[in-house]
């Protein structure tokens, strides 16, 4: 009796089956990428501009050094400390502002709630808060950082806001954009918080 043999499986498909699955699975599949800290950079300045000249009172300095540790104008501070220190330097109101909406001349501040310190900021739109960090400085002790400086001008916004309107600012911002950005009536008022205390928040370049 003829022995059978056993009929071969061709498996010459299988290697293009697997690369077909490979270029599928490259495709389709999502990677997370670190996008970084989000924000909004300042504009342009024309060709011909002349920067005005800035006080030294009128900024609030701030430095982190490669250990971490953190410095407000020259002395040590605490984190926690920071987001105070920022209300009462912003919201000084020690002085004279600068123009807005085609005045001739900057008036006081008659909304801020500060100490009018003379050796402080002269008004929120004078008021400049500079954030230097080392290149060692760790990334999540700077993020820290800028989120209590915004927490801050946050802070000031809504006690604005309360006071004026009897709402929070993001009470007021929410109701600007449910009306899709076309109420021209929440427009201004959106406009006058976000004039009253400007976030004006500079970076300079890491320290080697």
């Amino acid at each position: 009796m003829a022995r059978r043999e056993n009929p071969e499986i061709n498996a010459g498909s299988m290697a293009d089956i697997a690369f077909l699955l490979l270029i599928f699975f490259l495709v389709t599949t999502t990677m997370n990428v670190d996008s970084g800290v989000s924000k909004k950079l300042a504009e342009k300045p024309p060709v011909d501009y002349v920067p005005p000249k800035i006080k030294m009172k009128n900024i609030f300095e701030i430095s982190i050094n490669r250990n971490n540790e953190l410095f407000v104008d020259g002395e040590v501070m605490e984190l926690k400390d920071l987001k105070e220190a920022a209300v009462k330097f912003v919201d000084n109101g020690g002085g004279i502002g600068n123009p807005i909406n085609g005045e001739e001349k900057g008036k006081e501040c008659d909304y801020c709630g500060g100490d009018k310190d003379p050796e402080s900021s002269d008004h929120p739109n004078k008021a400049i808060i500079s954030v230097e960090s080392d290149r060692l400085t760790e990334y999540g002790v700077y993020v820290t950082v800028q989120d209590e400086l915004l927490s801050a001008f946050a802070e000031l916004r809504n006690k604005l806001c309360q006071k004026k309107y009897n709402m929070s600012f993001p009470e007021l911002e929410g109701k600007f954009i449910d009306s899709g950005r076309k109420d021209e009536a929440l427009k201004a008022k959106v406009k006058f918080i976000k004039q009253s205390y400007p976030q004006i928040i500079t970076d300079l370049d890491p320290q080697n």
